[in-house]
């Protein structure tokens, strides 16, 4: 099993995106529970439905401050 971690923060325009580092993988959403469906849905997509599941998913959120 390879762990996908992601980085997550908070986007200038609302919302938040999720980024992986180690495998080109990116998505948005509004808020972080969308987020994680977004990223679980990704995760999917890209290892497709058969080798999802051995590719976990780990979060590095960093500081979630507003921007101006």
């Amino acid at each position: 099993m390879n762990e996908v971690l992601f980085l997550v923060e908070k986007s200038i325009e609302g919302g938040y995106t999720a980024r992986a580092l180690d495998q080109f993988i990116f998505t948005e959403a509004d808020d972080l529970e969308a987020l994680r469906r977004q990223v679980r849905n990704a995760v999917h997509c890209h290892f497709g439905e058969q080798n999802a599941s051995d590719h976990p998913v780990a979060f590095y959120t960093t500081k979630l401050s507003q921007h101006k």
